[in-house]
């Protein structure tokens, strides 16, 4: 038994993403090859941004200085989410200048939704998307997908796909990560292993590339975290790894997955937006006991996700079940061990009377069955 196993009936189907065109990493490779990315000699840029990359590194400004006569404005105090009101404020400034073709993100997972919906809403009023650059300075491998949100004022998501949303050059660059706080960085990684784990069982992943590469990304991920625990923002090198391992954990799925991630992430998106807890957070509650719940779903599911085994650096055995556990266990220590004060909900003041509101909305408005009765009593455990 190993990481080699696959189903038992070999078929499928992917279907690659058409937007992105260019993947640069390495140090310094935003300097090197940032303008050579965009569209045209006349190409003017917004910047988009979070307050604390804004006015507390000098990121901002470094790019404003590379990017000389074609950068056309910041727009900075992108919050946690990606609250609508944002959202319009970026907008505004986007329509305000007729030449702006460029939209460029710096920062995390809010940011870069944030810049994706920008360039749908220019494409409703112009007849355009824009050309969408990113700077990810987390893990969260939002630049990934070829979908983005808001958040609305009652606290709830909405989201819109579309294949031209998708990013048109990524930058993994470990300059631009060395200003992430290590308790960001570190629970974002844990995001993205909720991207490669949750691959392993999703009905929609195909085993070349995506199962693959989440397969290569696990193996990272369980290695490099605890190294950067110890060691980020110095070496560049586990930093750039692991930037790699988020991209490989999300950014070849497909076009043509349906349905969303898996049930970790339903769960996350029914803690994160509406009580306000980060994404990275909401895996490292969700993702471990999630697996330890998905072990028991089938003997085929077991199956999958005991093929981690050995990535998480387990010692397989004969028997699938108790090999999936092992990886949900493990999971869950690897969280433990990244000493992250991660908590429980109800000092996030989520009270044991939202719990049924939180199933609910993680199961898209389901409210009886054992899938609920069990997602119900894991819930209970994060409280």
């Amino acid at each position: 038994m190993s990481a080699e196993k696959v189903p038992a009936s070999l078929s499928g189907l992917w279907q690659p993403h058409i937007q992105l065109k260019s993947l640069h990493y390495g140090s310094g490779c935003v300097e090197q090859h940032l303008l050579s990315t965009l569209p045209s000699p006349l190409s003017k840029v917004i910047i988009v941004t979070g307050t604390s990359l804004a006015t507390k590194t000098p990121l901002v400004h470094r790019l404003e200085t590379l990017l000389e006569g074609h950068h056309a404005g910041t727009v900075s105090g992108i919050r946690q989410h990606g609250p609508i009101a944002d959202v319009e404020r970026a907008l505004e400034t986007v329509l305000s200048r007729d030449d702006v073709d460029t939209v460029l993100s710096l920062g995390g997972g809010s940011s870069i939704d944030t810049a994706k919906v920008i360039s749908l809403r220019t494409k409703e009023k112009r007849g355009t998307f824009l050309t969408h650059l990113t700077i990810p300075t987390t893990l969260s491998a939002a630049e990934c997908t070829a979908g983005g949100g808001y958040t609305q004022p009652d606290g709830l998501k909405v989201g819109f796909r579309a294949p031209e949303m998708g990013v048109s050059a990524i930058f993994y660059d470990a300059q631009y990560a060395h200003y992430t706080p290590k308790h960001l960085w570190l629970s974002t990684g844990m995001r993205a292993m909720d991207h490669a784990v949750e691959s392993i069982y999703h009905p929609c992943s195909t085993e070349v590339p995506w199962k693959a590469l989440s397969l290569w990304a696990v193996s990272e991920l369980f290695e490099c975290l605890p190294k950067a625990r110890d060691t980020h923002p110095l070496d560049q090198d586990v930093t750039t790894r692991l930037m790699l391992a988020a991209y490989a954990s999300s950014g070849l799925k497909g076009e043509n997955l349906k349905g969303g991630m898996g049930l970790s992430h339903s769960l996350g998106h029914a803690l994160g937006s509406p009580y306000g807890i980060p994404h990275g957070i909401t895996s490292c509650m969700t993702l471990g006991k999630v697996v330890r719940l998905k072990a028991y779903e089938s003997p085929e599911t077991a199956r999958q996700i005991s093929r981690l085994l050995p990535l998480a650096g387990g010692r397989p055995t004969a028997d699938d079940l108790r090999d999936a556990l092992e990886v949900g266990d493990r999971i869950i220590a690897l969280v433990d061990s990244l000493e992250l004060d991660v908590g429980g909900l109800s000092a996030r003041g989520v009270s044991k009377e939202e719990i049924p509101i939180i199933a609910r909305r993680a199961l898209a408005g389901v409210v009886e069955g054992p899938l609920y009765d069990q997602l119900v009593k894991l819930v209970q455990t994060l409280i």
